[in-house]
């Protein structure tokens, strides 16, 4: 399960997204990007953190530790900006942090970096698994930490649950998208890395990612009204989409238009 912690000082906030995260430490010593829970679209985005990211690590990818963290309404008390000041009162309770990579650095296509293949591959197939539109050239979400490459960001993910309407119908479709990834053109081994990776998730993985989800930001919907039908329709959308697999066919086709 994700570690609970406490934020204890506010350090400075990250305008470069909408969402207004800040950089806080916690009560472990350690040193958080704090994402509001009444930012942007709310506890929806911070499902889709934490379920795409810990979904990502169970497939080996390199993501930064995910903790639980609350957040004190006198957080931001100092901080001049209003509106900075509101985001942490609003957000009082329960929020998201990930591990803060001090030294990091973003990944640059332009720079003609030098990408394994099958890590390029591995995170080109679960980015179109989880539907992640977020990781383009314009906006990578991607960082050099210690030489090696490490995913954040994945909170507009799964953006099918912002409307449950039509669900079979979303868990079978392709991922257009997946034409414009930004590590594309490195994912040559998309084959074989989807015979690999659908081996490592299944109900009881999806399961336990699910449940690591505090109820109250598993918000009811027609059919699901209890935080543990919630979770049963992410496994059963997730499911569904592996099976399918039409994700993994797309991925493998915008790669070969590369050519």
């Amino acid at each position: 399960m994700l570690r609970i912690v406490s934020a204890t000082q506010y350090l400075t906030p990250l305008r470069e997204g909408g969402s207004l995260p800040a950089i806080v430490e916690a009560d472990d010593d350690g040193t958080y990007v704090l994402k509001f829970r009444a930012a942007g679209q709310g506890p929806l985005a911070l499902v889709a953190e934490i379920v795409a990211g810990e979904i990502g690590r169970l497939l080996g990818l390199r993501i930064p530790e995910l903790v639980l963290m609350h957040v004190d309404p006198a957080l931001g008390r100092n901080e001049p900006d209003q509106e900075v000041r509101e985001l942490v009162l609003a957000s009082t309770g329960l929020n998201l942090g990930m591990d803060y990579l001090p030294g990091s650095v973003t990944f640059d296509p332009g720079t003609r970096p030098k990408v394994d293949p099958w890590e390029a591959s591995a995170c080109v197939w679960f980015d179109a698994l989880v539907t992640n539109i977020d990781r383009t050239a314009r906006n990578t979400n991607l960082l050099w930490w210690h030489r090696k490459l490490t995913l954040i960001d994945h909170g507009a993910s799964l953006y099918f649950h912002h409307n449950w309407q039509d669900v079979e119908k979303k868990a079978v479709a392709g991922f257009p998208a997946i034409r414009d990834h930004v590590l594309l053109p490195w994912a040559s081994e998309l084959a074989a890395v989807d015979l690999e990776l659908r081996r490592r998730l299944d109900a009881a993985h999806l399961a336990a990612v699910l449940a690591q989800v505090p109820d109250p930001w598993l918000l009811p919907e027609e059919g699901a009204a209890t935080p543990e039908e919630k979770r049963s329709g992410y496994v059963a959308y997730l499911l569904r989409r592996l099976d399918a697999a039409p994700f993994a066919e797309e991925a493998i086709r915008a790669y070969a238009k590369l050519k």
